[in-house]
C-alpha cells in the first residue's frame, strides 16, 4: 500500500471511545442499532478526510486536460441534467454534497469497499448535510450528517447511531463509467472540477496496491464461505429485498448477462476500457477492470434479449448495437435507451457483509457451472481482516 493507506492502518488501532470522549461529537450514542464496539478509527479524524461542500464544475473538455481516457467516472442524470464525479477526486474526499435541479443528492465513495453509491439527501422532506466520520464498521466509511450528527452506514445508507438511527436514504441511481465513454455520449455534461478548495495529488492513488493485494485495510465481522477473493469485484441487485451479486469475473466473460429476480427481468452490459484506482500510484497507469451498466429488458412494451456479436452488444429481435450506459448506437432502434435499474459494484467482502443473506450467482446452485473453479488457495476464502 501507499504511505498514506500504511499510516492509516497504524493509525486505525487508536480507541474509538478517545473521540467520542474529547467533545467533538453531540450525537446521542443512547439511541443505536448496533453495538459501538463495532465502530473503529479510520485513522483521521472527523472530517480529516474533507467532504466538497461546494462542488464546481468544468465542461468535459476542459476535464480532458486532467482525466486519463479510461479512468472511472461516477455519473449521475436527473431529469436531463448529467453530471460526472471522477473516481480521482473522491478517493481523497469520499462525499460531495450536490444538488441537480430540486433533488439535493450525496455522491459518496468509499475506496476501502469499492463502493460508489449516490443517495438523495432529503429525509422525511429535510435536507441533511453530510461530513466523513473518521470511523469505519467492517472496513465501510462511517458517514455523518451536520445537522443531528447521527452515523450513517455508506453501504445501505441507513443510521446506525445517533438521533436518526433506523432511518434510511433512498439510493439515487448512477453508473461508473470510462471517462472517454462519458464524454462521447454526454459532450455537453459537467465534470466535478479539482478546484476544492482542498491541495490533494488528484491522479495519484494514496491506496497503491489495494485492490490486486491479499490483504484487507481493516477488519470485519462475520465468516462467510465463499470461493471469490475478498476482492473480487461484483455487481450487485437488488429487487422487493431480494439481492444477488454476480462476479465480474463471470461478467467479464460473457460480456452481456440476462436474469431475472423475482419475477423482474434485467440484462447486465460488461465491457472493459475503464481503470481502477486503486492499483497503481498513478491512476491512469491502473489494470482495466471494466465497467457495468444495468437494464430492463422491456423497451416500449417489447421485450428485448441481448448478446454480443463481433465484440458488440446487440439485441437479438433487431440486431440494433447498444453501449454500456443502455444506448442504442446503431440499428433499427438506434437513439433509444434502456431503462436503468439501480445497482452497486462492491468488493464482495463488503457486499457479503452487510448482506449476509445476499446470493452470489455461481454460488449455492446458481449457475455454479458458470464460474471456474478457483485455485485451492481460495476456495472457501473467508473474510478477515489483516
Amino acid at each position: 500500500m501507499g504511505r498514506l493507506a500504511g499510516l492509516w492502518l497504524i493509525l486505525a488501532a487508536a480507541p474509538l471511545a478517545a473521540q467520542f470522549s474529547a467533545g467533538h461529537w453531540r450525537t446521542d450514542v443512547s439511541r443505536k442499532s448496533i453495538d459501538l464496539a463495532q465502530l473503529s478509527s479510520g485513522g483521521p479524524p472527523k472530517d480529516g478526510i474533507p467532504a466538497i461542500d461546494r462542488p464546481k464544475f468544468v465542461t468535459a473538455p476542459q476535464a480532458a486536460a486532467r482525466l486519463s481516457p479510461k479512468e472511472p467516472v461516477m455519473v449521475v442524470e436527473h431529469r436531463g441534467e448529467v453530471r460526472a464525479y471522477p473516481l480521482q477526486i473522491l478517493i481523497w474526499h469520499e462525499l460531495v454534497n450536490d444538488q441537480i435541479g430540486e433533488l439535493p443528492i450525496l455522491v459518496s465513495y468509499c475506496p476501502l469497499c469499492n463502493s460508489g453509491i449516490v443517495f438523495d439527501r432529503r429525509v422525511d422532506g429535510q435536507v441533511y448535510d453530510f461530513g466523513v466520520s473518521g470511523m469505519l464498521r467492517n472496513s465501510d466509511m462511517v458517514m455523518y450528517d451536520r445537522q443531528t450528527e447521527s452515523l450513517w452506514q455508506q453501504i445501505g445508507g441507513e443510521a446506525i447511531v445517533g438521533t436518526l438511527t433506523g432511518r434510511k436514504l433512498r439510493m439515487v441511481p448512477s453508473q461508473t463509467i470510462a471517462f472517454e465513454t462519458f464524454a462521447r455520449s454526454f459532450p455537453e455534461a459537467k465534470v466535478l472540477s479539482r478546484e476544492t478548495g482542498h491541495e490533494r495529488a488528484y491522479g495519484r492513488n494514496p491506496y497503491t496496491g489495494y485492490e490486486f493485494g491479499n490483504r484487507l485495510f481493516a477488519p470485519v465481522g462475520g465468516r462467510r464461505p465463499t470461493r471469490l477473493a475478498p476482492l473480487e469485484r461484483i455487481v450487485a441487485v437488488e429487487v422487493d429485498g431480494a439481492s444477488r451479486g454476480y462476479p465480474f469475473s463471470m461478467l467479464r466473460r460473457r460480456g452481456v448477462f440476462e436474469d431475472r429476480i423475482r419475477g423482474r427481468r434485467f440484462v447486465i452490459f460488461f465491457e472493459q476500457g475503464v481503470v481502477s484506482v486503486l492499483d497503481h500510484e498513478r491512476i491512469a497507469n491502473s489494470r482495466d477492470v471494466g465497467a457495468v451498466g444495468v437494464f430492463c429488458t422491456e423497451l416500449e412494451g417489447r421485450r428485448l434479449s441481448f448478446g454480443r456479436k463481433e465484440g458488440r452488444i446487440v439485441d437479438r429481435q433487431t440486431g440494433s448495437v447498444w453501449n454500456i450506459l443502455g444506448q442504442a448506437i446503431d440499428g433499427p432502434l438506434a437513439g433509444k435507451r434502456l431503462t436503468g435499474v439501480s445497482h452497486g459494484v462492491y468488493f464482495a467482502f463488503a457486499w457479503l457483509v452487510f448482506n449476509p443473506r445476499g446470493e452470489i450467482y455461481g454460488e449455492a446452485g446458481f449457475g455454479e457451472q458458470e464460474l471456474p473453479s478457483p485455485p485451492a488457495a481460495v476456495r472457501e476464502r473467508t473474510f478477515e481482516g489483516p
